[in-house]
């Protein structure tokens, strides 16, 4: 009746985070080796710029502030509505010391999609933008993008949080 626990492992997917300054970047990947306590990851780490200059300048909730202070994989994607830096990350985590928590291919698809697609760069023009045409623009760029995604998943949850944004017309 019930199954084990999924286990760490070559090919598994992850979440984790690294400590940058006051808050933390995130990290998704894939686990490409394992010895001992130590795991090799090859992905993306993400350092959501836009958010922390938010909160920098008293803009947010204490939503956001929980995001960055412990970021997880359910509550990362509202950080990706701002701004964001991410790059290649190739490097060894140490259990014994580093979140390394184990998600779904399918989360871990969405992330790598909302990355890779640029979906913050689309998201943030519109919100940074006030009312008239120059949004109405963005928009309808955004609107095109999201049309032309191919995973389901990534474009159910962009479209899930441009709903919740009001930025949908």
């Amino acid at each position: 009746m019930f199954g084990k626990k999924p286990s760490l492992k070559e090919g598994s997917h992850i979440f984790s985070t690294k400590k940058n300054g006051e808050y933390y970047d995130f990290i998704f990947g894939v686990v490409t080796g394992m010895e001992g306590r130590k795991v090799g990851i090859n992905g993306v780490i993400v350092n959501p710029v836009g958010l922390k200059n938010k909160i920098a300048q008293g803009k947010t909730g204490e939503r956001s502030q929980e995001i960055l202070e412990n970021p997880n994989p359910d509550n990362v994607v509202l950080a990706l509505v701002y701004r964001v830096e991410h790059e290649n990350f190739t490097d060894v985590l140490d259990l014994d010391t580093d979140k390394c928590d184990l998600i779904p291919p399918k989360v871990y698809a969405m992330l790598d999609g909302w990355i890779r697609e640029s979906l913050p760069e689309f998201i943030n023009t519109v919100l940074s933008l006030p009312p008239g045409s120059e949004r109405d623009e963005a928009k309808r760029v955004l609107k095109q993008r999201m049309d032309t995604l191919v995973d389901k998943n990534l474009k159910r949850t962009l479209y899930a949080v441009c709903r919740s944004l009001k930025i949908l017309n």
